[in-house]
């Protein structure tokens, strides 16, 4: 299918790896004009490296900046004034019980996940209008429908980007411009392979064992039981962000792997 994406521009905040990067690379094979963004060079030029790899005509540059604050955002602005496609994927977490997280957590969780997207698509999103077509996309998470009680403030973030998304989404009224939000279920990223990696030293079982396990044990209600691909989420995001998702504006997507179990 042609996502008819050739000739529009991306940027992808933190996107030197995991979902992040998947979304890129996935953008980028689809002809988008492609943003990385992160905080070290080497990370971003391995990422640029990687994706001309595997799609050697790809269009992509990338900027060093951290978004998680102000200064990151509006040092990217300068360099890259208007984009028609914003997706909000920068985002970190932490298990640590609720008493344990102190205030400095939260404001450090809420500025990462939450303020980040606030100040970008502050930026981008009256140029979208004005030209009359655009795409934002915050990448939340099923944690924001189904709150970890092991990490209850990332929870919390993901809750408040897909509110975010839906109320700039009823800004568009009448144009062509949406802005949606992407939940995925339990996904390998790199912190997942990492997990992956420790249980399994500790419990002396193999990767394989560890995923049934976890699925076993603290997702159960998944209908997919396993850990869904940083490419079955970027395809989904690929397809939001293209002209042929015209009529999906202020919704929730989920790619969970059925996780969430409410209608």
């Amino acid at each position: 299918m042609d996502l008819k994406l050739d000739n529009k521009s991306a940027l992808v905040s933190g996107s030197t790896t995991g979902i992040g990067f998947a979304i890129a690379q996935t953008l980028a094979q689809e002809g988008a004009a492609v943003i990385v963004n992160g905080r070290s060079e080497q990370r971003v030029t391995q990422a640029i490296d990687k994706i001309k790899q595997t799609t050697p005509n790809a269009k992509v540059t990338g900027i060093v900046a951290d978004l998680a604050t102000k200064a990151g955002v509006e040092e990217v602005f300068a360099q890259v004034p208007q984009v028609d496609i914003l997706i909000n994927n920068l985002g970190i977490y932490e298990p640590k019980g609720f008493f344990e997280i102190t205030d400095e957590d939260w404001l450090h969780i809420l500025e990462v996940n939450v303020l980040s997207g606030v100040r970008l698509s502050r930026k981008y999103l009256q140029k979208m209008l004005a030209q009359n077509w655009g795409r934002i996309i915050f990448i939340s998470s099923e944690s924001g429908f189904q709150i970890p009680v092991e990490m209850i403030h990332y929870g919390v973030t993901k809750t408040a980007q897909v509110s975010l998304a839906r109320g700039l989404a009823e800004m568009t009224v009448g144009s062509a411009v949406t802005v949606n939000s992407v939940l995925p279920g339990p996904t390998r990223s790199e912190g997942v392979e990492e997990f992956i990696s420790q249980m399994g030293k500790e419990k002396g079982l193999s990767a394989s064992e560890v995923e049934a396990e976890f699925f076993q044990k603290v997702r159960p209600s998944s209908l997919i039981q396993r850990f869904a691909t940083n490419e079955e989420v970027a395809t989904l995001v690929a397809y939001l962000s293209s002209p042929l998702a015209s009529a999906t504006n202020g919704a929730a997507v989920r790619v969970d792997g059925g996780v969430i179990r409410s209608i």
